[in-house]
């Protein structure tokens, strides 16, 4: 169930595009269901894993730096380039300032990768994220719309801080009592953010047709831009094929759940298009990358 996400995905927009009242009347479910997904995160994660940066401090550091400069900036670029409207650079920029996302993960372990340093690189991402989001987002899209900075950071310390940390408190003291259904978090996770996307979709189901070329062209170039910058700039410094796969995985796989909800919350439907569209495809194409690295 789990490996069919892109499947579930497609399927639930396509369904979400034709039939949107089945969807758009859940508008209120999305913070909670994305709080939902980042528990599950936090259900995968020990203390032990946090550690796991000091035992790699320069690949931590590079992978962090290009989280927060190449996905943010390459956002404003594309969107300049093809000339979005500043709702949707908005969006983009939410999405290139959100943090590594939980499928990033998955996609890592069936790449052959280093799956300790993306479990690392997406809880410290994470953690960043309570600063670096609500700051980018102002530096970058300040200027056109603006930008609730101080509502922003409130509303990720209890999207994700709270959720994540609930779920690596319950992973550690009762990890053994929870090891026979553990398996059914992943399986909750998937769901909820197919169930996001689908929303967003509804939502979204009259102007999709007038936005939808332009925008998907945007947000393959954004993806592509982090998953080849984050792999090149990898292998510069020399570091080893499976860490530079973990690299540009982090990089260019985000938590556009999240980028939706803040979009959502603080902006306009439009602005959520951007992550949802993402949503979909980066997992479409980190799984043909997987497939492609696990061959080699």
């Amino acid at each position: 169930m789990t490996r069919l996400f892109p499947l579930w995905a497609i399927l639930f927009s396509a369904l979400a595009w034709f039939q949107p009242a089945l969807f758009s009347q859940y508008k209120n479910w999305i913070v909670p269901l994305l709080s939902v997904v980042m528990f599950g995160m936090g259900m995968t994660l020990h203390l032990s894993d946090f550690k796991r940066a000091f035992n790699m401090p320069g690949l931590i550091l590079t992978g962090l730096t290009l989280q927060y400069s190449v996905m943010p900036l390459a956002a404003i670029a594309i969107a300049t380039l093809l000339g979005l409207s500043p709702v949707l650079t908005a969006g983009m920029v939410l999405v290139g300032a959100s943090p590594g996302g939980t499928a990033s993960n998955v996609i890592c372990y069936l790449a052959r990768g280093n799956v300790a340093l993306s479990i690392t690189l997406t809880a410290i991402s994470t953690m960043l994220a309570i600063l670096l989001t609500p700051l980018i987002a102002l530096l970058l899209i300040d200027a056109s719309i603006d930008v609730p900075a101080g509502k922003m950071l409130f509303s990720i310390m209890t999207m994700v801080i709270i959720p994540v940390s609930l779920g690596i408190s319950m992973n550690h003291y009762l990890g053994k009592a929870l090891k026979p259904v553990r398996h059914v978090f992943p399986l909750v996770s998937v769901f909820a953010i197919v169930f996001i996307i689908a929303i967003i979709v509804a939502l979204n189901a009259n102007r999709l047709p007038q936005l939808g070329p332009a925008l998907l062209l945007a947000v393959v170039l954004h993806n592509a831009a982090g998953l080849i910058i984050g792999y090149f700039c990898a292998r510069a410094l020399n570091t080893p094929a499976a860490e530079a796969r973990t690299l540009a995985i982090e990089v260019g796989m985000q938590n556009s759940g999240l980028a939706v909800a803040l979009a959502i919350k603080y902006f306009t439907a439009s602005a959520a298009l951007p992550g949802a569209i993402f949503s979909i495809w980066h997992n479409l194409s980190g799984s043909a990358l997987a497939t492609l690295w696990s061959k080699r």
